[in-house]
């Protein structure tokens, strides 16, 4: 890694940072394991090293080789083959180092307590430059309302609610063959290369419940996935409750989708109709149990009803698998969906998502996406590291088992007591008026504090 000082112009701090994240988290373990290595010449971490420092030298490889300050010690065509390679599998890399972030670091700076998501959404992958780009497709932009010429990014990130960790992703073109422009090249079935072509012509469905499965295998800790509307359907709610995590998503109001209530399959408009609505300043207007049917198949579900802000006399209606969560942790916990929109908007405002590589390979694009998503990841960590005091080391521990916390109903006896001694001082009552004044006292707590007191005793 000192390559990096003594190649690249980049800041002190910057660099002792890329060090730091490469080593501890064993990059060139991740490429092995991605079957992405040599066996002689030059090594493949030094290619990666080269293309992930990219961003912070403000240049590109061809200003590089243009302006003589290229000292790497190889040539461009051995970047190319690198990124052109159909053995290197891209989502077993991010999705290895992603779990390695999560698990050795993160996870330990948060609590048992605190539940971590994964959210599924993908973005416009622009190349609106080039028509004979491999597998390039005719996609609809949902922000312009219109058809560009690029993929969509259908990509699966991780969060805690504080950090968002991109796991893995995958460039889709279409499935429907009259909208692509181009096809696949001819390349070994046995090789990753064949697989991720493969994947890109699926419906968008299906891979991302490849990449949610991928995400289990790999132990990423999570309990829900999150989602819009577009994923949002009885089949694949009940394929991820069979993979093993609850969902909580934005439900489509259209007369397709029906959901069992009251004995009868009906839509969510209909649903919500029949039902009275919550008044007031409510976080939610109505919440209602249903069963999900698909194929024989049936799990149940509630459905939140929430006031739309845009228009109050719209609505937005969230559905979960876990009937357990009460409504008001369904809207929080659904709140974190927005991180992975933060992340799309620093890839492409930032980090040169699609900008950067304008090669006509496919397998280039996916490596390109791959050393984005890592570059997020090192700054996530870094911003975490700037935040959070915990990751001051063993010494915050230590400072927090000294100021060890007091429970409520000591800190509420405590209270009591300063209370009894400042009446006692300043008034001269007897021991049944006390006593009265104490009864009074207590009747006018809070029911909500009232029935927790008894739970701390």
């Amino acid at each position: 890694m000192n390559s990096i000082t003594q190649n690249y112009q980049i800041d002190n701090k910057v660099s002792t940072s890329i060090k730091s994240f490469f080593k501890k988290y064993r990059i060139s373990a991740a490429l092995r394991l991605s079957n992405a290595y040599k066996s002689k010449g030059i090594p493949v971490i030094s290619i990666f090293e080269y293309l992930f420092c990219m961003i912070f030298t403000n240049r590109s490889m061809y200003m590089n080789m243009l302006m003589g300050t290229n000292q790497v010690g190889f040539k461009k065509d051995t970047v190319y083959r690198f990124l052109n390679s159909i053995h290197i599998n891209w989502i077993r890399f991010t999705t290895w180092l992603s779990a390695q972030i999560i698990n050795e670091t993160i996870t330990g700076l948060t609590s048992d307590k605190r539940v971590n998501v994964l959210i599924v959404d993908d973005s416009l992958f622009e190349r609106s430059s080039s028509k004979k780009v491999e597998l390039l497709a005719k996609v609809y932009d949902h922000a312009k309302k219109t058809y560009k010429y690029g993929f969509r990014l259908l990509t699966l990130g991780w969060s805690d609610g504080n950090t968002f960790i991109p796991v893995n992703g995958c460039l889709l073109s279409t499935e429907n063959q009259k909208n692509r422009i181009n096809e696949a090249i001819p390349v070994d079935k046995r090789s990753a290369g064949y697989l991720r072509r493969n994947l890109s012509q699926t419906k968008a469905t299906a891979v991302a419940l490849e990449l949610i499965k991928t995400a289990k295998k790999a132990m990423i800790p999570a309990s829900y996935v999150l989602f819009d509307t577009w994923f949002c359907s009885p089949s694949s709610l009940i394929a991820i409750k069979e993979i093993g995590y609850d969902v909580i998503a934005m439900a489509k109001k259209t007369s397709k989708m029906h959901y069992l209530y009251n004995g009868i399959m009906q839509p969510l408009t209909e649903i919500y109709k029949q039902n009275r609505k919550r008044r007031g300043r409510s976080r939610y207007l109505l919440s209602v149990e249903v069963s999900i049917e698909k194929d024989g198949k049936s799990i149940p579900a509630r459905i939140v009803f929430v006031r739309n802000r845009n228009n109050r006399k719209d609505y937005l209606a969230l559905i979960t698998t876990d009937i357990n969560l009460n409504e008001d942790e369904i809207i929080r916990i659904y709140g974190k969906r927005w991180d992975i929109e933060v992340f799309f908007k620093v890839c492409k405002s930032y980090l040169k998502l699609s900008k950067e590589c304008n090669s006509l390979s496919y397998d280039a694009m996916t490596a390109h996406t791959a050393i984005v998503f890592t570059r997020y990841m090192m700054l996530a960590l870094e911003n975490r590291r700037s935040s959070d005091l915990r990751t001051m080391g063993e010494i915050f521990y230590y400072i927090q088992d000294e100021m060890s916390d007091i429970t409520l109903i000591q800190a509420f006896h405590l209270l009591m007591q300063v209370f009894i001694d400042t009446i006692t001082d300043k008034l001269s009552l007897s021991s049944e008026q006390l006593d009265q004044l104490l009864d009074a006292f207590m009747a006018a707590i809070p029911k909500e504090l009232k029935e927790r007191l008894p739970k701390c005793a």
